[in-house]
């Protein structure tokens, strides 16, 4: 985190005693990253953070993936995705590499248990549902459109609110029935490499890390933990930790957020996408104006409703471009993407490093003109190339590299009936452009 935050009762100089209403010391944890060079947080426990008993392995996480040797375009749709599991268990991995994890969750169920991930920080990007994280730093609320940033290590256990019963939200549950409704769905963002997930070094000063004014938000867009903070009970407490590619099971004597305070640089937080303010230009802007977060080897944008160029004879839709370094994946939330056909809510696209891509055709005619784009997407960009999953090739749409198969036609020009109807390609029946709406 780029600012210092403070949260309940702790000493007035670190590492002297601070003690209970009954006379013990409260047990002081050095949180801290990079070998104790990097962000930092102290907290104040009520119990010794060490006693924990009844360790186990449960389950591997390593993710399986596939077509390693195969390069194309993808194009996935998760609309309608089986709810499963809860927070945790849910999680359907879909792509990654050697830096990055993206999974899907749409969460069937609560969870009964704490978790931590002792493997990656996490950026959660909640498409729609709302509900409370509640973790060793305090709660943090969170809803639709809303990113969740949890740093390694810390312990936490999501809690969704309860889905209407109104009838409300049925936009975003279309497709599920009343029975099998998800708690919500989001997109998590999980880091493989050690590095962690922070506002790009070019928004921040050097001499103090606020936000500089040309950053497209700042401190009072991000929601660090609040009240209630301290769970003071005895018990078994289950937490479960990511480490190894394995989940591992612990037991606490003790409910395991009783921290009673804290203070420091590395903590949970939120911030909601409607709050990112985009970057517009004379002519149209590549994707680093987009930039929301990063780790190492990848980045996470935003793609905001936004004004669009304001020369008179610009083009609005992305120009063709090979971003010969990157794969760039994007997940589709809401708003007409002017650029592609047969994209919808859900959907995700990968376009890997070394292959251009661009609108698809007969889209920049028709964006020419436009004042305004009402499209919500969230992209990530790897240094390495991007792996599906089995997971990912079951909701692959096989066709979407053939979108592109059509030349630009003159403004008004009438096509032929042979440029209307299907053709082959290498010996398969494909459609053509016209009838990817």
């Amino acid at each position: 985190m780029p600012y210092y935050t403070q949260l309940g009762s702790f000493p007035r100089t670190r590492h002297t005693q601070f003690r209970r209403p009954d006379g013990a010391l409260y047990s002081e944890e050095l949180f801290g990253t990079e070998g104790f060079v990097g962000p930092t947080s102290t907290l104040y426990h009520i119990h010794p953070p060490t006693q924990v008993s009844g360790w186990k392995t449960l389950y591997a996480t390593k993710p399986e993936y596939v077509e390693q040797d195969v390069m194309r375009m993808r194009h996935a749709k998760t609309q309608g995705m089986k709810p499963e599991g809860d927070a945790v268990t849910g999680r359907i991995v879909l792509y990654g590499n050697a830096d990055v994890e993206m999974a899907i969750c749409t969460p069937a169920e609560q969870m009964p248990y704490h978790f931590k991930n002792g493997q990656g920080d996490e950026c959660l990007f909640f498409h729609y549902g709302s509900g409370t994280a509640y973790t060793m730093f305090g709660a943090v609320k969170f809803g639709k459109k809303d990113y969740l940033v949890m740093p390694k290590g810390t312990i936490y256990k999501i809690d969704f609110d309860e889905r209407p019963d109104d009838g409300s939200d049925t936009e975003e549950f279309n497709g599920y029935s009343k029975d099998e409704m998800p708690f919500g769905k989001f997109v998590a963002f999980e880091t493989c490499n050690a590095s962690h997930i922070l506002p790009p070094p070019r928004y921040l000063s050097k001499q103090t890390s606020q936000f500089l004014e040309h950053a497209p938000y700042c401190e009072r867009d991000l929601h660090p933990p609040t009240e209630p903070l301290t769970f003071d009970e005895t018990g078994e407490f289950e937490v479960r930790i990511k480490a190894r590619d394995q989940i591992h099971s612990y037991v606490y004597p003790y409910h395991p957020l009783d921290v009673v305070g804290w203070d420091g640089c590395y903590y949970p937080y939120t911030f909601n996408i409607d709050d990112f303010a985009p970057i517009v230009g004379k002519v149209h802007m590549p994707p680093p104006i987009h930039q929301t977060f990063e780790a190492h080897n990848f980045v996470i944008c935003s793609f905001c409703p936004r004004m669009l160029d304001f020369h008179p004879e610009a083009i609005p839709v992305p120009y063709n471009h090979s971003n010969i370094d990157s794969d760039e994946i994007l997940y589709y939330v809401e708003g007409n993407y002017k650029a592609r056909r047969g994209i919808e809510s859900g959907s995700i696209s990968v376009h890997p490093q070394g292959i251009p891509h661009g609108p698809h055709p007969g889209t920049v005619e028709a964006s020419l003109g436009a004042k305004f784009t009402s499209e919500l997407a969230v992209m990530c960009d790897t240094f390495r190339p991007m792996f599906p999953t089995k997971a990912a090739l079951g909701i692959d749409d096989e066709q979407y590299p053939e979108s592109w198969r059509q030349d630009h036609f003159a403004p008004g020009e009438v096509r032929s009936a042979k440029d209307q109807e299907e053709t082959k390609v290498n010996g398969q029946r494909v459609k053509t452009a016209d009838t990817w709406e």
